[in-house]
């Protein structure tokens, strides 16, 4: 396996030193992150198509793009893999078409053939598609065998609009999904969040979906409020810094909901996944020390039991942290390069919901305000 990292700047495509030997002509498999000013460019497909002319080609927009060991914004960076051994296949499908993001993913796992199927990379729209019946829909039609990671497309910290696209110009409501094939591909990941907990335990007693109404009969988004004090007036953009600890019914561990955004006339939130009715949240908040140290033990969660370092490590972190880390967003993204070789080529994006299994568990899961890694590795 062969990976070599480009950024397309000033109208020309400059490789990364960390990058192997690679022909661009030779690439089997790119992976392009990029701004969404810049994908929304009607040329950028025919761009990036003229430089990789042979490769299957995702594209997918960000809050922020993970090149090696910096972070960028309005960027566009693009990996390309050359494989030895391993077979890929790509599937997409547009939310529009489906009744339900569920339907939608069920639809997606199913375009790709089951034989010999080792693991699936899913970029999806971060704005029409929710996050949770995508990963309930992926999961039923991979199985658990199989190993999904991925992420929800960004938009800086807009919220608005997302896009993604496989082989064509990017657009919203696209789902795409990568499947790798072969017993040679040997693939990891690595998912930690890094947020205090605190206050008491409160139960969900009024929600839809993702829409949440009521927290122990009382209005969530007034209860919100208070909790927040003075940051209540920066909503809905401070709800990031302040996510919830949901344990739902019947989940084996909790997760973390970002809220998306506000309605203030009908007093409720929508989050990045669904807050069923009988979950139980906690209030968190952030601490940067810890989110760095997060960062670290992701990364080393991939590293288990293996005995070289990837070819190639997929950071995928939550907008979220990058609002709250600022300045110091790049801290993570080194305390992840720091525990691989010299060798790994790094890249990612700053996501608005990242897709991982727990560390120790099979079927993927949504998560928000994480740091999730995935590593490459291709025996010859």
């Amino acid at each position: 396996m062969l990976s070599s990292l480009f950024q397309f700047k000033n109208a020309i495509w400059e490789k990364h030193t960390v990058s192997q030997l690679l022909d661009s002509k030779d690439a089997q498999l790119v992976l392009c992150f990029g701004g969404k000013k810049i994908l929304e460019d009607k040329k950028i497909f025919s761009i990036v198509k003229q430089q990789f002319p042979a490769a299957e080609i995702t594209l997918c927009s960000t809050a922020g793009e993970i090149y090696q060991n910096m972070v960028t914004d309005n960027s566009l960076i693009a990996v390309a893999f050359h494989f030895e051994k391993t077979i890929i296949r790509n599937a997409s499908v547009d939310i529009a078409d489906y009744t339900n993001s569920f339907d939608a993913a069920v639809s997606l796992g199913n375009l790709l053939p089951h034989e010999g199927l080792k693991y699936v990379m899913v970029f999806s729209d971060g704005a029409l598609v929710n996050g949770s019946e995508l990963v309930k829909g992926l999961n039923k039609a991979t199985g658990q065998h199989v190993l999904v990671t991925g992420g929800l497309a960004g938009d800086d910290a807009n919220f608005k609009s997302t896009l993604v696209g496989l082989n064509e110009q990017p657009a919203e409501g696209k789902i795409v999904a990568v499947g790798f094939y072969g017993d040679s591909i040997n693939i990891t990941h690595g998912s930690q969040g890094g947020w205090d907990i605190f206050g008491l335990e409160k139960e969900i007693t009024k929600s839809e979906s993702n829409v949440l109404f009521e927290i122990e009969g009382q209005n969530a988004l007034e209860l919100y409020k208070k909790y927040l004090g003075s940051e209540a007036e920066n909503l809905p953009a401070s709800a990031l810094l302040f996510p919830l600890y949901v344990t739902i019914p019947g989940a084996a561990k909790p997760v973390v909901r970002t809220i998306l955004s506000i309605d203030e006339e009908q007093k409720s939130m929508t989050f990045a996944g669904d807050v069923p009715v009988g979950s139980k949240v906690k209030f968190m908040k952030a601490n940067f020390d810890r989110l760095t140290e997060a960062a670290s033990i992701a990364a080393n969660e991939s590293l288990k039991k293996q005995n070289n370092q990837p070819a190639f490590a997929m950071l995928i972190s939550c907008v979220g942290r990058k609002l709250i880390l600022g300045t110091r967003t790049a801290e993570e993204v080194q305390a992840v390069n720091n525990s691989f070789g010299s060798n790994t080529v790094i890249a990612g994006f700053y996501s608005y919901g990242e897709i991982s299994p727990f560390s120790d568990g099979n079927d993927c899961q949504l998560h928000n305000q994480t740091m999730t890694v995935t590593s490459f590795y291709e025996a010859v």
